[in-house]
């Protein structure tokens, strides 16, 4: 029986593999509906990342497809069964502060820093070389393995959806987008929009003109602007920056022309744990909800009250928990206003996955209209959960801990991978423990030697798989 090192075979192409990889995080492939057409629905920089791929795959021998821009696959070795690897390619805006270009890919002191780096090119990029070296080496393999990349998962999953319209689902397999050991349950995840009218006839001393933090749901917002018109504003801006200063927050304040704007730092975090974050929005509205503010305004920032100072969802009545999966989450990823235009207040939910998520609709829309809000449930990703005798996740175990030496504990994670687009799916890696979770952050980064190990890890695993 022939042994193979995995490690030194990730080795001898390590240079190449930092070169790919800089080559994929380079592509800004940022959502852009605008500007997508027909074969490129989401905008011509994902495709480009999408092509990118293909293109390697191709090169290296593999069967390829483009399934109408919305996903593509690379398929290796033959069999009735088919292994599924679920990546994907676009990346959420990098946001402001960063120490280094977002999409340089700069290495420095053994770190390769660029939005996409951890979440999820550099894993994508991981499993692809781990796919690569069974193909070189001609291993033989008794089932078929399918990367499938997919192109919009940080936003709504049109294209695993249009994927597995077209495609066939895999029997059962993983997806390199969280953290290792294996992820085995995730949180079910519930979008919920809401919408309050404008109504300029009801004016207080002092108006909110408008309001806005967040650029996306699953994002802990780190920004946030309000702008207000009225009396005593000199005082109202004294106040809060003793307030930022008892938060540790940093703020920029100007008063000009009776209208003071108010600007408040955050730190932002993955929607998934929102309580490593420090939202701006919901910080901003503590400190406005003490003024006397009238109307639709008032409204506004008693919903945003309602959802602030911890993340269980207990003030707004939805906190849930079990012992697979622990507690609900909410972050308010989504905060605007205007006085002309009304408000929106966008939440991402995470719920345990034995908890029914009917339950946390119908508690959601008694409260929307008892205050005249309209309420649109944007999404409901049902849980995802396989159980621990599975075969797939027995070989996982067993790979992890013969690459490690660690065990190969379960995990449960409040963050959504296209894992659950499966019918049988985890997560497995590739963020290691004790690793800093950076996803979603300014200066996202992966350590060289964790993207090396983790090939390391995917080759045997898809070969343990497959063989």
């Amino acid at each position: 029986m022939t042994i193979i090192h995995w490690k030194e075979e990730i080795e001898k192409r390590k240079e190449q593999l930092l070169e790919d990889t800089k080559g994929l995080l380079t592509i800004p492939s940022l959502l852009d509906e605008s500007n997508g057409k027909e074969g490129a629905p989401f905008g011509p920089e994902i495709e480009k990342a999408l092509s990118y791929m293909l293109t390697l795959g191709e090169k290296s021998g593999m069967t390829i497809k483009n399934v109408d821009g919305y996903a593509g696959h690379l398929e290796m070795g033959s069999g009735e069964e088919l292994i599924g690897i679920l990546c994907h390619v676009d990346v959420v805006p990098p946001g402001e502060g960063w120490s280094f270009d977002p999409f340089g890919a700069e290495i420095k002191d053994g770190k390769i820093y660029a939005r996409g780096a951890i979440d999820d090119k550099g894993p994508t990029m991981a499993a692809f070389y781990a796919m690569k070296i069974i193909q070189e080496l001609k291993l033989p393999l008794s089932k078929r393995v399918r990367m499938i990349i997919g192109c919009d998962e940080e936003s709504n999953w049109q294209c695993v959806r249009h994927y597995f319209n077209k495609e066939e689902m895999p029997d059962y397999g993983f997806a390199p987008d969280a953290d290792f050991p294996i992820i085995n349950a995730e949180k079910g995840i519930f979008d919920v929009q809401f919408t309050l009218d404008s109504n300029n006839h009801d004016i207080g001393e002092i108006q909110l003109v408008s309001f806005q933090s967040g650029q996306r749901l699953n994002m802990v917002p780190d920004r946030a602007i309000a702008k207000i018109s009225g009396r005593s504003l000199a005082e109202l801006e004294k106040e809060f920056k003793l307030f930022a200063k008892t938060k540790n927050m940093d703020c920029r304040t100007i008063l000009e022309e009776e209208v003071l704007t108010i600007q408040a730092e955050g730190k932002s975090a993955h929607g998934s744990t929102p309580e490593i974050g420090i939202n701006a929005g919901l910080m901003l509205a503590e400190f406005l909800k003490g003024f006397s503010f009238t109307g639709q305004e008032k409204k506004f920032l008693t919903l945003l009250d309602q959802a602030s100072g911890e993340f269980s969802g207990k003030k707004l009545g939805i906190a849930a928990e079990d012992k697979e999966s622990g507690s609900l989450t909410v972050n308010v990823g989504v905060m605007n206003y205007s006085c002309q235009g009304g408000g929106k207040v966008g939440m991402n939910i995470r719920y345990p996955v034995t908890h029914n998520s009917e339950q946390i609709e119908a508690v959601l829309t008694k409260k929307a209209e008892s205050d005249t809000w309209k309420i649109k449930i944007i999404e409901n990703n049902p849980p995802n959960f396989v159980d621990e005798n599975h075969p797939m996740i027995k070989t996982l175990q067993k790979v992890y801990k013969e690459q490690t030496g660690e065990e190969g504990e379960l995990i449960a994670i409040g963050g959504g991978t296209y894992a659950r687009s499966l019918t049988t799916g985890v997560a497995f890696g590739a963020l290691f423990p004790g690793r800093e979770d950076v996803a979603h952050q300014k200066d996202e980064y992966m350590h060289v030697d964790d993207l090396l190990q983790a090939a390391a890890i995917y080759a045997q695993a898809i070969y343990e798989l497959a063989k």
